[in-house]
């Protein structure tokens, strides 16, 4: 007599988004390119050509290099006003 068989379950990882929104014009169209030996990151958007640059830390991701972005584009936006 032998053991029924188990049903085998696979994990799905969640990966990381790759675009993000546009904090100018709201389009899901920003890309975030990473150099690794340079250690700068360039941030642009497809649909407004708006475009800016970093200066990235090895262990910064992609979200983290978004996140400052943004909070730059933010704070420069209620200066502004």
């Amino acid at each position: 007599m032998g053991r029924r068989r188990r049903r085998v379950s696979k994990v799905v990882k969640k990966k990381l988004p790759t675009i993000f929104m546009c904090p100018a014009c709201g389009e899901e169209s920003v890309r975030v390119n990473l150099k690794g030996g340079s250690g700068k990151a360039i941030i642009q958007c497809g649909s407004c050509k708006i475009k800016d640059e970093f200066e990235a830390s090895s262990s910064a991701g992609i979200v983290d290099v978004y996140c400052m972005f943004t909070d730059k584009y933010r704070s420069n936006a209620e200066a502004n006003q």
